[in-house]
């Protein structure tokens, strides 16, 4: 009787939610710099409206986190959806078919707009989660809390782990179970439950060598052609790190994924048919890494003093930032390169290569979730609403899952929510519309499933 008030609540109201939604989109909150108070300010105006009480905890320029529960009674079970408020920016506009800030639908069936996907529909999604089971006063024994965070897309440190620090530990607040509410979707294939992330580290590497007029390049070292010596041996960095084991072999990996197809024989068929698919699949079994950005030289005819390379590592899980930069270190020693700790203010003299942590986010995994009566629980939820069952997957990508997992504070940490992979951070980034009311009625389904006496 009260998942069927649930239901008929969200479909008496879709209207609004969507509206909600459009104006979140419309809230400019691109980081950098940031601006997510634009959106918590937002937030905090419809739960007043709804009789809910928020806190706003306001940082640097126009930033901002947030956190709203459903009561003042942490003592029993918590259940906690998380939700980042920044988006990153869009990019070239003139590329976008529809303006970002827009919040355009298009045939009553798409939403488009940067954070459609990642992560507004979403962030709504919970928030109103929040509005019906207190408008509704069913009877729960625990609470709901959201959690609305900045930073996410700069690494979290001043959002998730900002509020884990400050306002969950401090207050004893022990949360039970934890929904990180990020797209889970790769189409064509149905949802995923996600329990484990890889990890992403982007390092900055910066050669120092020695400038000199280019009709006598002898005496000068050129900075280039050093990171042209690094670039050429980044392949034997896995032999200078610590070997790892991926948490699924390729084949375990298979039979995670084959739920979503009617049989084996079909799912090995769309395999050899899909390299794109194929390749994800790789890439979870292994360590990666990509130079992607490359900076040097001032002058046609300078032998160059500097030059710097932008190199992103995706980490399995068991695998931390100080594997490898200890690993990446110990290979340019090889080379022949001295690696300094800290660059020299006037450097012009000295040959050395600095590294700097640029971004990072840790790789994490929930080993015992499939163990879990409540992630059994959420399984049958999302197929009864999407009406696919969905299937139990690892991350490409670092989430704000780790803080939880990485932290012991709470381990059962999973990643599930509307949107496709495909759309974070795309241009003309858009979202299904049925996506978005169905993640309402599963955050709201799930968390009166939890909670109910």
């Amino acid at each position: 009787m009260s998942e069927e008030l649930i239901l008929n609540e969200i479909n008496n109201n879709t209207e609004e939610y969507i509206e909600f939604l459009r104006e979140l989109i419309q809230t400019e909150s691109y980081n950098p710099p940031g601006n997510e108070k634009n959106v918590a300010l937002k937030i905090q105006e419809y739960l007043k409206r709804a009789g809910l009480n928020c806190e706003i905890f306001p940082f640097g320029n126009n930033r901002a986190n947030l956190i709203a529960h459903l009561n003042e009674d942490f003592e029993k079970k918590n259940l906690l959806y998380n939700a980042h408020m920044d988006v990153v920016p869009p990019g070239n506009e003139e590329e976008w078919k529809y303006p970002p800030l827009s919040a355009f639908i298009k045939r009553k069936k798409l939403l488009y707009g940067r954070g459609a996907a990642d992560m507004k529909s979403a962030l709504a999604a919970i928030i109103i989660s929040l509005k019906i089971l207190h408008k509704l006063d069913l009877k729960l024994e625990g609470n709901l809390l959201v959690n609305a965070v900045a930073d996410e897309e700069t690494g979290g440190n001043l959002g998730t782990k900002w509020c884990l620090e400050n306002i969950l530990k401090p207050r004893s607040i022990k949360c039970d179970f934890i929904v990180i509410c990020e797209p889970s979707m790769l189409k064509p294939l149905p949802k995923a439950i996600i329990f484990g992330e890889k990890g992403h580290m982007i390092i900055k590497v910066i050669t120092n060598g020695k400038s000199a007029h280019s009709m006598t390049p002898s005496m000068g070292k050129n900075a280039i052609y050093m990171m042209s010596k690094i670039i050429e041996n980044l392949d034997k960095l896995k032999k200078y790190i610590p070997k790892i084991e991926p948490p699924f072999t390729l084949e375990e990996l298979k039979i995670l994924l084959s739920k979503a197809f009617p049989n084996r024989e079909i799912l090995d068929r769309i395999l050899n048919e899909q390299p794109l698919l194929r390749d994800v699949m790789v890439s979870l079994t292994e360590f990666t890494n990509s130079l992607n950005v490359i900076k040097g030289g001032i002058k046609e005819n300078v032998i160059p003093d500097h030059c710097e390379a932008l190199i992103d590592f995706r980490l399995l899980p068991g695998q931390n930032s100080e594997m490898i930069l200890n690993g990446l270190k110990k290979l340019i020693n090889d080379i022949g390169f001295e690696v300094k700790d800290k660059p020299l203010e006037k450097p012009a003299e000295e040959i050395f290569v600095y590294l700097e942590i640029y971004n990072e986010g840790a790789s994490s995994l929930w080993k015992e979730y499939n163990k879990s009566q409540t992630v059994k629980n959420l399984e049958k939820i999302v197929e009864n609403v999407y009406g696919r069952e969905p299937f139990y997957w690892i991350s490409m990508g670092a989430t704000d899952a780790h803080f939880y997992r990485n932290s012991k504070y709470c381990e059962t940490t999973i990643h599930f929510g509307p949107g496709s992979a495909t759309q974070m951070h795309a241009i003309d980034e858009h979202i299904e519309i049925q996506d978005f009311i169905n993640a309402i009625k599963v955050y709201t389904l799930f968390a009166y499933n939890y909670l109910k006496k």
